[in-house]
């Protein structure tokens, strides 16, 4: 790829990934399973899963006519409506229940293991971009090797 701008579905990818990587900075023995468990429940989680992360950045954009700050570009409806359409995908597979993460034999419920495919997935998506990109530099968790 030539450009190493990032896809506007990528925004939410880089939150999770990033803040997964600052839990994993703070605890070196933490795996990156690890790292993406304690970011369940996190504010950057609750964001979210919430739609609140996505109703903020679409807010902004709405107010700045949806002309992206950085390229000075409108972004196109199709876009617009692709993220509306990530909002509600994250909602559905980041859903919570408080209390119901894991059962008595301590294995993830099938949802809290959606959850964690999900934010895996994300994680996984960020760092394919990365090296797409040749920006390997920003692979800190090293997910995709």
């Amino acid at each position: 790829m030539k450009s190493k701008e990032r896809p506007y579905v990528l925004f939410v990818a880089e939150a999770i990934y990033n803040e997964v990587s600052k839990i994993k900075k703070k605890n070196p023995n933490f795996s990156n399973i690890d790292a993406i468990e304690n970011f369940i429940g996190t504010k950057t989680f609750n964001e979210i899963s919430s739609g609140e992360f996505h109703n903020k950045w679409l807010n902004k954009l709405k107010k700045n006519n949806y002309i992206d700050i950085k390229t000075k570009k409108k972004i196109p409806k199709e876009t617009i409506n692709l993220l509306l359409t990530q909002k509600d995908l994250m909602m559905k597979q980041l859903i919570q229940f408080p209390g119901l993460y894991y059962a008595k034999n301590h294995y993830p419920l099938d949802i809290s293991q959606r959850a964690f495919d999900q934010l895996w997935r994300m994680c996984e998506s960020y760092e394919l971009w990365c090296k797409e990109t040749r920006q390997e530099k920003l692979i800190i968790l090293d997910i995709i090797n």
